[in-house]
């Protein structure tokens, strides 16, 4: 469920200038149908309200021309070819964007009203944001802040219709964790809002003494300063973490939870539990990251997957007799195939080849793994149920305990985030601060 894709520069290297500017992502092209595994008892599945649960994938009905596909906590977001997002599940804190109030509309597919068309989609476990041709980000829902449910902007607590939270920014790219909100903007400066309790926001924030606390140190988006990066190029978010790299140098920095050196931190500060400053990481030649409660997947420039992290339920998918893992290790049992993306749930995780096979490995007590088992699975295990065999995966996310497929409709070729939809626009102003 926390990931995104690299962005590129039109301008000459070696500033940060207004005039420097990163492109927005583009919308992805090949479309397909949408399947869902694992609990529903929110209607994070889409299914409606009648389905408990599904062991393996299922067709999601109502859905049409779907390009991309995010799972949040416990609720799902779908982007269509023409730029809507669709949104189901739960909606106790606002993070469908959308009225819920004829009991059972949570459970199955529904619009969310945007004021033009988005480009990119990102969940976390109680907020949603989009991207939109604009070059505006809008968002909804709600952060749990040192367990307080606060909203997603400052003007109010719970937020269920998407709000502009940077009016007068344009931004390049998003990414969402758990409780936090990582967003890139075109000059390539990188700012953060929400929970900043494990040091993914790169400041300090210290807990509100009171339920009257003010809200906007902890709702406004600020930038991470740090000196020696001058241009951020890709941005990464997990449920506790925030990745960026460096334009000029390549280099993958990292802010966050380190309990089980999930951000790949040299050997000197591996044991340091958390980084408030950007500091350089071990991982080089990244093209896909993502990242669960405690653990780190990424696929490198030679299509080969490797992960950090905590051992417990088989998320590493190195073998039930492994150890934690300190540094960066190769998953062997995926070295045959040429890996195109990652994504992992909290305690589970997905790899999907480059002709569009899905493996998956991890916790599978809630069937979020869809290979009709609630067993822990240990080494990454091609998914061959019905739904997917002999078709192509253009997509797999997984949020707590459920897991989202995006099936194409006819044969394109798989990569990290497929795009060609060229925006022929860009605004300087969001319309309004609400849709």
């Amino acid at each position: 469920m926390w990931s995104t894709i690299m962005v590129g520069y039109r301008k000459k290297a070696g500033c940060v200038s207004k005039k420097l500017q990163l492109p927005l992502p583009e919308r992805p092209i090949a479309k397909g149908y949408v399947l869902t595994c694992g609990q529903n008892n929110m209607g994070q599945l889409g299914l409606g309200k009648d389905v408990q649960e599904k062991t393996c994938p299922a067709v999601v009905d109502g859905l049409k021309n779907v390009v991309d596909v995010r799972a949040g906590g416990m609720h799902s977001l779908c982007l269509t070819t023409e730029g809507e997002v669709w949104s189901f599940g739960c909606n106790d804190k606002g993070a469908l964007g959308r009225d819920t109030s004829v009991k059972g509309s949570e459970m199955v597919p529904g619009r969310v009203k945007l004021p033009e068309k988005c480009l990119k989609i990102s969940a976390g476990d109680s907020h949603s944001a989009c991207l939109l041709e604009s070059g505006h980000v809008y968002a909804w829902g709600s952060f749990s802040i040192f367990n307080r449910i606060m909203g997603v902007s400052i003007e109010v607590r719970i937020k269920d219709e998407p709000v502009a939270l940077l009016p007068d920014v344009l931004v390049a790219d998003i990414a969402s964790g758990a409780d936090h909100l990582v967003i890139l903007k075109t000059e390539g400066k990188m700012l953060t809002v929400g929970c900043g309790e494990h040091a993914q926001l790169g400041r300090v924030i210290r807990p509100p003494s009171s339920e009257e606390s003010p809200l906007w140190k902890y709702l406004k988006p600020e930038i991470v300063i740090f000196v020696k990066v001058r241009c951020v190029e890709a941005i990464w978010a997990t449920n506790f973490t925030t990745f960026f790299r460096d334009r000029r140098t390549k280099e993958i920095y990292a802010i966050g939870l380190n309990n089980y050196n999930q951000l790949a931190m040299p050997e000197k500060f591996s044991k340091n539990t958390l980084f408030y400053g950007p500091r350089c990481t071990e991982i080089r030649n990244v093209k896909v990251l993502s990242g669960g409660q405690y653990h780190t997947l990424i696929v490198k420039e030679d299509n080969q997957c490797y992960v950090i992290g905590r051992k417990e339920n088989g998320r590493l998918g190195l073998g039930q007799e492994t150890d934690d893992a300190v540094q960066l290790t190769q998953i062997t049992e995926l070295d045959k195939y040429a890996i195109a993306a990652v994504s992992c749930g909290d305690s589970q995780s997905f790899a999907l080849t480059t002709d569009g096979k899905v493996f998956c490995w991890g916790m599978g007590s809630n069937h979020q793994l869809g290979l009709g088992s609630d067993t822990d699975v240990f080494v990454p295990t091609q998914l061959i149920g019905e739904q997917v065999m002999g078709k192509k995966v253009l997509r797999v996310d997984s949020g707590r305990q459920h897991t989202i497929f995006l099936v194409e409709d006819s044969t394109a070729e798989v990569s990290e985030d497929t795009a060609s939809v060229p925006v022929k626009k860009r605004k300087t102003t969001a319309k309004g601060s609400k849709a």
